[in-house]
This record gives structure tokens, C-alpha cells and sequence, in this order.
């Protein structure tokens, strides 16, 4: 099917704002001129992209399923003109990066000062989403590597896992509340019997702890669940209950704070960092790859 790239060009913008006024605005086209290619490339497809009403733009599920592959499409475009511009040298490009709030303020910080210090001229982007959510944005194209929790189920094999730290999990409470379970050692059926803090479903450390506790047959219900682990230790601070977190984001807490001893020892995770092997890496990102 002969498709010209423009209307799908088109059709990226009206999908991604799902605004025809917005979509003009940054192609530099006329809003008719935006709406009647959108009419070409469905007539074209024989199926409707959107759904059009005076308050709004949808997309039907022929558009969801059209935007799903014309975006990394244009992605990868946009990166391969970004390296081309870069012509080899780093006075200038992009640095994209994908990262959790707790990895970012806990780890990423001192190596992006670095960066940014070598290389001022280069824009750097992160953008903050779950361990397992940054996996969406590397399949896309939209960064150009990600720094995860590993293991992480969402990863697929066609990508390059470079571990870089290790880490150990741990329970944490406040000793004014909880100062008793500091003498002894407990076991995991026994922490059921206090409220847990965690993250919520939609991480790789709630994955990780909930596969903990079923293979020792043992069935963990949450008492808290939220998406901030730094919001999870202040929760713990006040007696609300005995908070799960990475032991590299409990140094700048309350002196209060302390582990919790435990009678099983926790299976040490890694932060790695992770690219796609289908993509074209930036010379950007070789070089912080580089400090790795």
C-alpha cells in the first residue's frame, strides 16, 4: 500500500495531542489542511482513525492500534536526524532517559551532574515512570535507554541489561512504635501479623515481594499501597506500620528508622541499565552508557 510518510506524519501529531488546532500548530499547516489529510490516510486505510465531537478528539481502536506502530516509527526518525546533526561530535544532541522517582533522586542524580558538567550543550530528558512503566517508553523509542529494577518482567529479550548495583531490600519501622521488634528476629509468616507499606501493583518491587511471601506459601496483603517510597518511610516514621523499601534510599531518614531482623534472608536485586539492541544508540548515550 502506498502511503505517503507526511500523512502519517500527520496523523502521529493529531494522535499524540488528540487536537487537530494543536497538531497545525506544530507542523505549520493550516487546520483544514491537518483534517483533510487525516481524511486521505482513512480512506486510503478504509477505517476511521478518530472520533470527532465539538468538545473532543478520540481515537477508535483501529487509531490506538495505528499509533502504536507508527510511533516508534517516528521515534527512531526523529534519533536517527538527531545523530546525523550530532555529526559525531557531542557538542550538541540529546540525552533520554527513563527512571523511577526513588532511582532518579537516589542514584541518577550525581551521574547526570557529571554529565552535565562534561557536556553542557547536551540536552538531557528523563522522564519519570515505574521500573515497569520506562519498559513502554524504551519499546517506543521515546528514550534512549532506561534504569530499572532488575529482575523486571516486562523486559523483553530484544534489549542489552547492563547490571551496575547491587542492591538489598528491607523492612523498616520506627522504633517508638515498633522498638520491641528490634531484639529479635522475625519470620515472614510473623510480618503478616503487623501492617505492611509497599508499592503498589504496578512496580518490580511489588512483584518482587508478593512472589516472595507465595513461595513460602504464604499470602501478603498490603496494608498501605502507594507509588512514592520516599511517602512510604514517612508513613512508617509516624506508627502507620512497618514500611518495604531498597535499602539505598533510607540514608538522609529519622534516626528512628531501623531494619527489621528477619529469620530469611532477602534475594538481592540490581539497578541496571537497559537499551533496546533494535535501536540506534546516540553518541550521547554511549558516552554516559561509558560511565557504567
Amino acid at each position: 500500500m502506498d502511503i505517503n510518510y507526511e500523512l502519517y506524519k500527520v496523523f502521529y501529531y493529531v494522535a499524540s495531542s488528540l487536537s487537530f488546532s494543536e497538531a497545525s500548530k506544530k507542523l505549520y499547516i493550516s487546520q483544514s489542511a491537518v483534517s483533510q489529510s487525516i481524511k486521505v490516510l482513512e480512506k486510503k486505510l478504509n477505517q476511521t482513525l478518530f472520533i470527532r465531537s465539538t468538545k473532543k478528539v478520540q481515537l477508535t481502536p483501529e487509531g490506538e492500534i495505528l499509533l502504536r506502530h507508527v510511533e516508534p516509527a517516528m521515534n527512531l526518525i526523529k534519533r536517527g536526524e538527531s545523530q546525523i546533526l550530532e555529526a559525531n561530535t557531542l557538542g550538541g544532541g540529546q540525552l533520554r532517559i527513563g527512571a523511577s522517582d526513588t532511582i532518579c533522586r537516589y542514584f541518577l542524580v550525581p551521574y547526570l551532574e557529571r554529565f552535565h558538567r562534561e557536556y553542557p550543550n547536551i540536552h538531557i530528558k528523563v522522564t519519570n515512570q515505574t521500573s515497569m512503566g520506562c519498559v513502554d517508553l524504551l519499546e517506543s523509542g521515546s528514550v534512549d535507554l532506561i534504569i530499572s529494577n532488575y529482575p523486571n518482567s516486562r523486559l523483553s529479550p530484544g534489549v542489552q541489561i547492563h547490571p551496575i548495583k547491587e542492591f538489598q531490600d528491607c523492612f523498616i519501622a520506627d522504633r517508638r512504635f515498633y522498638g520491641e521488634l528490634e531484639l529479635r528476629s522475625l519470620s515472614l509468616k510473623e510480618l503478616l501479623d503487623y501492617p505492611i507499606l509497599m508499592l503498589n501493583r504496578n512496580s518490580t518491587t511489588s512483584e518482587f515481594l508478593h512472589t516472595l511471601f507465595q513461595q513460602h506459601q504464604l499470602d501478603l496483603v498490603p496494608e498501605i499501597e502507594l507509588n512514592s517510597n520516599d511517602l512510604l518511610l514517612d508513613l512508617a516514621s509516624i506508627g502507620l506500620g512497618i514500611a518495604f523499601v531498597p535499602d539505598f534510599c533510607i540514608s538522609r531518614k529519622s534516626d528512628d528508622l531501623f531494619r527489621i531482623p528477619l529469620t530469611t534472608e532477602l534475594p538481592a536485586r540490581q539497578l541496571a541499565i537497559v537499551h533496546n539492541d533494535h535501536m540506534p544508540v546516540s553518541n550521547a548515550a554511549k558516552r554516559f552508557l561509558s560511565y557504567f
